[in-house]
């Protein structure tokens, strides 16, 4: 697998054609181009049989350019690179930066291709092929392109558990630069297939992985933390900042994390626990719902609806207005 970066800064992860993918869309490519070909002169000698020989030599050179020279390059043009030998096998031509060609890499491919392939038989093109790291032809070098699969196997990927919510942009300060991708790919297929290993390989794993990471990072592995839970924190910073990088510091809001599986700290899922010297603040409840007292308070929980009024003062005896007291 390649990994190319876009000119956003974005990494992607490419599949080189292998060689006997190209060949055989190659070799579909010049059977379709041949059997345009013969049709084509077929009919243009018919009806130019009444021209002298030079100017039936100048159509037949003029056949030959514009249908094995200029055909590709006018198929791949406008398919953005698939042909119709590649989309036979599942193959794509894309620039080094993983975007689509346009007229001028297919020209230079086309043209060097009818000295690599069409004069040598593929010689060349093979030699070249088998010398690149990517295989890539002498059109491709020169032209600044790369053939890649499109139809890749469908394989099962392991579900990657979030970290605990309490380590949530704790580890945003570390310097990923340093990581190797051999080890974030490690690291990954360890969290994916924690749950099948036994209790202590995977502990062991996870502290041998946590060691390396840390060494790369420069930065010591917190002894708080567990290393499973450690490493998948430090995996979600990753693809965080890949996100940031990828679609810029938008105004949008990251969901809050799921609550962390079973399997970091020993197999049971322990409760949220918040950090040391952080108050915990219960939840406040919306605008007009009732009130829900908490669990063990004495109280009867208040009625949303009705509005208590204050209790009228109880009557006391005062004399009448005109000063006439009753007799006792």
């Amino acid at each position: 697998m390649s990994e190319l970066v876009t000119g956003e800064a974005v990494a992607l992860e490419l599949r080189p054609a292998k060689l006997p993918s190209r060949a055989l869309a190659v070799l579909l490519d010049l059977a379709v181009a041949l059997i345009a070909y013969l049709v084509v002169a077929t009919g243009v000698v018919i009806a130019t049989a009444s021209l002298d020989e030079a100017a039936q030599t100048a159509l037949s050179i003029a056949m030959f350019v514009l249908l094995l020279v200029g055909g590709p390059i006018a198929v791949e043009t406008l398919s953005h690179g698939r042909s119709l030998g590649k989309l036979a096998c599942g193959l794509r031509v894309v620039r080094d930066d993983g975007g689509p060609i346009r007229f001028r890499h297919a020209l230079v491919r086309g043209l060097i291709g009818v000295i690599e392939i069409l004069m040598t038989l593929g010689v060349v093109a093979v030699i070249a092929s088998l010398v690149s790291a990517r295989g890539r032809r002498l059109g491709d070098v020169f032209a600044g392109t790369l053939v890649v699969r499109e139809r890749i196997p469908v394989t099962r990927t392991g579900f990657v558990p979030p970290p605990p919510p309490w380590l949530a942009g704790r580890f945003a300060g570390l310097d990923l630069s340093a990581v190797p991708d051999g080890l974030w790919l490690a690291i990954r297929q360890y969290l994916t297939r924690m749950q099948q290993l036994d209790p202590q390989v995977a502990w062991s794993m996870a502290q041998r992985l946590a060691t390396d990471l840390a060494a790369r990072t420069g930065a010591p592995a917190p002894h708080d933390v567990p290393p499973a839970a450690y490493l998948a924190a430090v995996l979600q910073e990753r693809q965080a900042r890949e996100a940031r990088r990828a679609f810029g510091n938008g105004a949008a809001v990251a969901a809050p994390p799921p609550p962390a599986p079973a399997g970091y700290g020993g197999g049971v899922a322990a409760p949220y626990v918040p950090p040391a010297g952080v108050p915990y603040v219960p939840p406040v409840p919306p605008v007009g719902a009732p009130y829900v007292p908490p669990a063990g308070a004495g109280h009867s929980p208040v009625e949303p609806d009705v509005v208590r009024q204050p209790a009228a003062p109880a009557p006391q005896d005062e004399p009448p207005a005109t000063g006439f007291a009753p007799p006792a």
